[in-house]
């Protein structure tokens, strides 16, 4: 069963991506989000209600809630949602995988731990690859700020996931449950994109297609509700570092996606490329575990003591 949760997180997680390519059109980024997000924290309480796991989450805690929304249901999403528009999914994907490139930054700037050589050796790899990916795309269009845009907003977004998984890890070692906490900042994401929509007078009109209503329907639950109960019940089967290597394996499906329905070509340098993202991200990934039980071994209130 847990081979079956592996797969299905890797398959699920590897082509939302296109799902957001066909999210694109007469409704705002913005609408969507919110309709994505709002749906699944919906759909996330009364599943949690039904089978009487949810869990209480005192009022002190409810700001690192609405932070860990702001990181990893809201602001991440609009720059890849809009990205899409400008590269295809696939590379959006590529440069997703490299969010381990943004932990260990994150990580130093702001609780001041130094990668070791393993890291840095797979961050500079992974910098190479998605330079060689990007190849192609930036020589056909001649540097066109179109795709310079899209690059720069999935950076971003991978920017504002990384920050999200430094609050979500602060709230777990502060005893909020992992479920719990993704309903409500789903449900708080939806609302600051609202918000923010809000205040830009974005129309929030919706598209009653087939495609649309499917892609968002598959976004919502798929994507969102079942892929992250799957992924965290691989975490507590195989250990946070060993689930990890799911991350490596989404742009192999997502590129393929791309092959398929956005007409990108695989060329041998993009095959190098991704070979190097790979490789890099398997170097993060499987350096010293020491470097993670430190990151979880203290709470905001000080070392935990047994």
């Amino acid at each position: 069963m847990t081979a079956f949760f592996y797969a299905l997180t890797v398959l699920i997680w590897g082509t939302t991506w296109i799902a957001i390519h066909y999210q694109l059109g007469i409704v705002p980024v913005e609408a969507s989000v919110v309709y994505r997000f709002a749906l699944a924290g919906m759909v996330l309480f009364m599943g949690l209600g039904a089978f009487g796991l949810l869990s209480a989450i005192p009022r002190n805690q409810q700001p690192w809630i609405v932070l860990q929304g702001l990181c990893l249901f809201s602001c991440n999403f609009i720059c890849f949602y809009v990205a899409t528009g400008y590269i295809p999914s696939g590379l959006v994907s590529v440069v997703f995988s490299a969010a381990t490139i943004f932990n260990m930054i994150n990580a130093f700037l702001f609780q001041g731990r130094r990668p070791s050589g393993r890291i840095l050796a797979g961050a500079s790899l992974g910098v190479v690859g998605i330079a060689c990916l990007f190849s192609g795309t930036l020589a056909a269009a001649a540097l066109d700020f179109r795709t310079i845009k899209g690059l720069a907003l999935a950076l971003l977004g991978t920017w504002f996931f990384s920050a999200g998984n430094l609050v979500s890890a602060r709230n777990q070692r502060n005893g909020l449950q992992v479920a719990t906490v993704n309903a409500w900042a789903m449900l708080y994401g939806a609302a600051i994109v609202a918000l923010f929509a809000f205040c830009r007078g974005v129309p929030f009109a919706f598209d009653a297609s087939p495609i649309y209503v499917g892609s968002l329907l598959y976004l919502a639950i798929p994507g969102s509700v079942i892929a992250f109960t799957t992924y965290l019940t691989v975490v507590h089967r195989l250990g946070p570092e060993r689930a990890a290597y799911m991350t490596v394996l989404f742009p192999v499906v997502a590129l393929s996606m791309s092959v398929l329905f956005e007409n990108y070509t695989f060329t041998p340098v993009a095959g190098f490329g991704l070979g190097c993202v790979l490789l890099g991200n398997v170097l993060v990934l499987t350096g010293p575990r020491l470097h993670v039980e430190d990151a979880g071994s203290e709470s905001d209130d000080g070392p935990r003591r047994s």
